[in-house]
């Protein structure tokens, strides 16, 4: 990073992770908060302890327990008091009781992605707004939050996306030792202090746009991102105690903002050759306007000093980039279709006969939708008063007790709430596997391969494993759904290589098989190995033309029921048939010439990621 002088100054690891706790210190509802990769122990409990002692002792600092109820999350209705007073009551949730106060997130890798929406919508709004019957409340929540990542270098399981996205600052603490923490000087009196200047400092305009620019060079598609920079370059102008901020606290904001959230690197500036300028014109030939501007040339200078200050913050950025982080181009992503969600756990099924909780919604109990008592209660509570009114006086005798208050509640069938259960599907990956032409049995060895290293992992993933091959004149399905090894060996022995390519037959066979495990609840992912290439038509006959015609059909019939599908192409060279077929799938095309059974696991994995 660079100091006032410009020159740079070193700092360890550590000392980062303190200057970013104590710039979000500053400015932590404008900063969103900070995401901090470390596993549980004295480093991350040193840091935690030194963020406390700079924030005020009177500001919340509490943990958000991630399977609470939405009620004890974002309030709602208080039952007690609604029912004793005759009028709705409201409750306060967590979150509005954590307003100027800090949320600390343990294992943020584990938060579901639907409380992480709902909780950014209350990070974005400042203020929690809950519907309920015959309420609506709204409460003040503005803090920052601290996501704990505890997850291992290369696991699945991240922050989800919408939490990482209202996040300022992110930090890795996995890579410091015990005798890399050291003491700051920073106190909470300095810190109260540049809360108190933060308002009143300006940040240039060519600082903004030098930040922006360097958002652009390496690749972020947020708008956050600039916003959030421009807010840490003033959260560091007011702790140094500047009304401006400079080109150091612009390099801070790059380095904590920025850097993470980089997806490529900026072409290398050392490795450019300057432009020549061009020759100098002679003075006779300029007229006399060109003449003694001295404003003009101030203003030519301008656009250099605003390009040194971009690349300064780009080197700022990219200097505090891990190695890992220093990635290519990327390539196209794959698109999961909306109607085929899946996970490394299968798919999340709402409605589920057993599973976790997933909210409640209004209906009549039955085998498979339970009552939620509680929340028929809560919703049948503001109404008592209205219906006691209407009660004759009879039944008001026996509705009332002998201090005058209701002890009865009436409960009417709109009242009756059940509760929404979710439960994670199986998956099951299906082969689709071209088993015609002279490559065959190298085809099937390599399928082989992949099908025991996916059913090797199927006691843990649970998931199951099926078999099509096409040859000849039709498709057949050798191995139906299952975790046994054993079968899985015996089906993919016993067939036989060569004959024609029933290419449409095959995916007809391989899009039935995945709508039937569909069907059962099961998440199906359909791998096709093949070059793409047909010349069998769906109804058996011979001809290449109608064959590949067929072919495209039937793979926009699979892309129409939204099934995952991956299409590994296993030509010497990628053909451009497969790619259109792929295309025509929605399918995620995988051009390997030598597939091996661990690039084509690799890849049935990544699509299962979505």
């Amino acid at each position: 990073m660079m100091n006032g002088g410009g020159e740079a100054e070193e700092r360890s690891l550590w000392e980062e992770a303190v200057m970013a706790a104590s710039l979000f210190a500053v400015d932590p509802v404008g900063l969103g908060g900070i995401a901090v990769a470390s596993k549980y122990g004295p480093v991350r409990d040193s840091w935690m302890d030194f963020l406390r002692s700079i924030v005020p002792g009177w500001a919340p600092f509490r943990k958000l327990p991630l399977y609470a109820a939405d009620e004890r999350l974002f309030g709602g209705l208080d039952l007690a008091a609604t029912l004793a007073r005759g009028k709705p009551v409201a409750e306060r949730g967590l979150l509005a009781e954590m307003d100027r106060g800090f949320l600390v997130i343990p294992s943020a890798e584990r938060m579901e992605s639907g409380l992480a929406s709902r909780l950014g919508l209350v990070i974005d709004a400042g203020a929690v707004h809950v519907e309920r019957e015959a309420a609506s409340l709204m409460h003040p929540a503005r803090f920052g939050v601290i996501a704990l990542d505890e997850s291992e270098a290369g696991d699945d399981e991240t922050p989800p996306a919408a939490l990482l996205e209202r996040l300022g600052f992110r930090i890795d603490l996995t890579d410091v030792t015990w005798r890399d923490v050291g003491l700051s000087d920073t106190t909470l009196e300095e810190i109260e202090a540049a809360q108190a200047r933060l308002r009143s400092v300006v940040v240039p305009d060519n600082i903004i746009a030098g930040l922006v620019s360097a958002a652009v060079s390496f690749g972020i598609q947020t708008l956050r991102a600039p916003v959030f920079a421009v807010r840490a370059a003033r959260a560091s102008a007011a702790l140094a105690g500047r009304d401006e901020a400079n080109e150091e606290d612009a390099g801070l904001a790059a380095m904590f903002v920025l850097a993470p959230r980089a997806t490529r690197m900026p072409e290398p500036m050392e490795d450019q050759a300057p432009p020549e300028p061009p020759p100098p014109e002679p003075q006779d030939d300029k007229d006399e306007e060109g003449k003694g501007g001295g404003e003009s040339g101030e203003n030519e200078t301008a656009p250099d000093d605003d390009k040194a200050l971009t690349d300064m913050i780009i080197a700022a950025a990219a200097a505090a980039m891990p190695k890992e982080m220093l990635v290519k181009a990327a390539a196209k992503p794959f698109r999961v279709p909306p109607s085929a969600p899946m996970g490394k756990a299968g798919a999340e099924r709402t409605n589920a006969a057993r599973g976790r909780p997933a909210g409640v919604r209004r209906g009549m109990p039955k085998p498979g939708s339970p009552l939620s008592l509680l929340e028929t209660l809560r919703a049948a509570a503001p109404w008592q008063k209205i219906r006691k009114s209407m009660l004759d006086k009879a039944m008001l005798d026996k509705a009332v007790g002998p201090r005058g208050r209701l002890d009865k509640i009436e409960v009417r069938s709109d009242d009756f709430r059940i509760k929404r259960l979710k439960a994670r599907s199986q998956t099951a990956t299906i082969f689709a596997v071209d088993a015609s032409g002279s490559a065959a049995m190298q085809r099937l060895a390599e399928t082989k391969g992949a099908v025991e290293l996916l059913l090797a992992e199927c006691y843990i993933r649970r998931d199951q494993v099926a078999l099509v091959a096409f040859r000849g004149t039709r498709a057949q399905i050798l191995l139906p759904p299952t975790r046994s090894l054993t079968r899985a060996k015996k089906s993919l022995a016993a067939l036989a290589g060569g004959g024609g390519t029933p290419l449409a037959s095959g995916i007809d066979a391989a899009g039935a098989l995945a709508l039937n495990i569909r069907r059962r609840g099961i998440s199906p992912l359909v791998v096709f190995l093949t070059d793409g290439k047909a010349n069998i038509a769906a109804d058996g006959k011979p001809g290449r033309e109608r064959a590949q015609n067929d072919a495209n059909t039937a793979g926009r019939r699979l892309r129409a029921e939204g099934i995952a599908t991956i299409l590994v192409d296993t030509s010497p060279r990628p053909q451009v048939q497969a790619e259109k077929l792929a295309q025509e799938m929605a399918a995620r095309y995988v051009p390997m010439p030598y597939a091996n059974a661990a690039a084509i696991s690799k890849a049935a994995k990544m699509a299962a990621k979505g």
